[in-house]
């Protein structure tokens, strides 16, 4: 039971300065996460803490490579294309 990085971090560095097991890994050209380590957050959180903050839709995966931030999860729920958004 590991999660893992996907090809489309961007490194930013934000997932390492939350993990609390200290599982990532800078590598490159992406952060890599040491299974070993990594228990999902599931002894200190009630989520993944790297997947709670990755700014990167698909970056983090869980063991079944399902990404747990998939496309659409990052934009606002009811953002419309065709109309402006003031926040």
């Amino acid at each position: 039971m590991a999660l893992s990085i996907s090809e489309a971090c961007i490194a930013c560095n934000a997932c390492k300065l939350v993990c609390p097991s200290n599982a990532i890994l800078t590598k490159s050209p992406h952060f890599q996460i040491a299974a070993h380590r990594c228990d999902e957050c599931q002894s200190t959180a009630a989520v993944a803490q790297c997947a709670s903050i990755c700014p990167v839709e698909n970056a983090i995966l869980d063991a079944n490579g399902i990404a747990l931030n998939p496309t659409g999860s990052l934009a606002p729920i009811s953002f419309n294309f065709n109309q402006p958004q003031f926040l």
